[in-house]
């Protein structure tokens, strides 16, 4: 049976636009028949990998590039400073293209002065140490390169780097490469109705003197709002297990991915807003039956009269989705922790047994060598 556990947490942000759309105003969605702030999936999960090396040696961790085949040779050229630049990027390209992952150089302009290394056309997530296994093995054959696709392909489709079998990849020239992604996360989405506000700002110039200024040297508009949000994410114990190869691996992982879970935020207009706030709730559940999430708490958006807790409401709210979700569907789940600030406490006592963010990550990292019933295969 899988096991999933479950990341729940209520975040309030101050005036902020760290997660923005093209047009620059905060990103939004309407759920429950209102407006909300919206945290796109996809930079809570860039925040996230930024934030993998305070917990994880740069070897465990992957790169995302075009340009593959540029990456492979400058390793080789570091392994081995006698090997010809040239050849480690035609060895290179030759190994991606019998594994299955099509490139080919740039087209030269009139301005070009030398050759431009193969690029792919997308980005190709790789391990670190993929990179560095393919180039060592490269170097060790010299002219005679990799023996067959399947040889190719294992190369780059087995132990993967800890953000790649987390957030998984997709190779759109041969899915036998693409990697089932470990994690789903959601879009974080705000608890209450809110719109965008307007900041508007002014700059002068430095060189003019005061007597002579007339207005501003510049005058413009910021977009941003406020909001407490609700975010969630739920983790695969199994296909994290299976993409990186290693009992050990997948709890360092596991635990990785808490921390930076609680800790991380995309960073949009951080310089201008400084909205660095922590979560005042954060909960876990274990689960072997299928994940779940507790949005439909805030399908009624979360209301206060003047001089209300917002943040308190959420939690009761909260707390109640996640009882009638055992009480209802009988999903009691195999272990749930909470850790929250002290004044929301009582109302997250439902939660889970209360927790420290340290006893946290150390019980998220227990619970997937428990699931997986070993005791540890040694570190990659």
């Amino acid at each position: 049976m899988t096991t999933f556990i479950d990341f729940h947490a209520l975040q309030t942000l101050a005036p902020n636009n760290i997660n923005r759309g093209e047009d620059g105003a905060p990103k939004t969605a309407f759920f429950g028949g209102v407006q909300r702030q919206r945290i796109s999936s996809q930079a809570l999960k860039a925040a996230q990998r930024r934030s993998f090396s305070d917990y994880l040696d740069a070897s465990e961790l992957g790169v995302r590039t075009k340009r593959v085949v540029e990456l492979v040779a400058q390793r080789m050229v570091e392994l081995d400073e006698t090997a010809d630049y040239d050849a480690a990027l035609k060895a290179a390209q030759v190994a991606f293209d019998k594994a299955g992952l099509k490139v080919a150089a740039p087209k030269a302009k009139k301005t070009d002065t030398a050759p431009k290394a193969p690029a792919a056309g997308y980005l190709v997530f790789l391990g670190r140490h993929q990179v560095d296994r393919l180039a060592r093995i490269l170097l060790e054959r010299g002219g005679e390169g990799l023996a067959s696709k399947k040889e190719a392909q294992e190369l780059l489709d087995t132990e993967h780097a800890v953000d790649v079998a987390l957030f998984g990849r997709m190779v759109a020239d041969d899915a036998a490469l693409n990697v089932d992604a470990a994690v789903q996360v959601a879009h974080a989405l705000g608890v209450h109705a809110a719109v965008p506000d307007f900041d508007y700002y002014t700059a002068i110039d430095d060189m003019e003197r005061l007597d002579e200024q007339t207005g501003a040297g510049m005058i413009g508009t910021l977009e941003m709002m406020s909001s407490t949000v609700y975010r969630y994410a739920t983790l695969n114990v199994d296909q994290l297990v299976e993409n990186l190869g290693s009992v050990d691996a997948a709890v360092r992982a596991a635990e990785a991915f808490a921390a930076t879970f609680i800790e991380s935020l995309p960073s949009g207009k951080q310089n201008t807003f400084a909205a660095h706030s922590l979560p005042e709730l954060v909960s876990v559940a274990v689960r072997d039956r299928r994940p779940v999430s507790y949005v439909n708490a805030f399908e009624k958006p979360v209301e206060v009269d003047e001089g209300g807790n917002r943040r308190a409401a959420a939690t009761a709210a909260l707390a109640d989705e996640a009882q009638g979700v055992t009480e209802t569907y009988g999903m009691v789940p195999q272990h749930d922790w909470v850790m929250a600030v002290p004044t929301l406490r009582e109302s997250a006592a439902g939660l889970g047994e209360s927790v420290s963010q340290q006893e946290l990550v150390e019980n998220v990292g227990r619970a997937v060598r428990d699931a997986v019933g070993s005791v540890g295969e040694g570190a990659r």
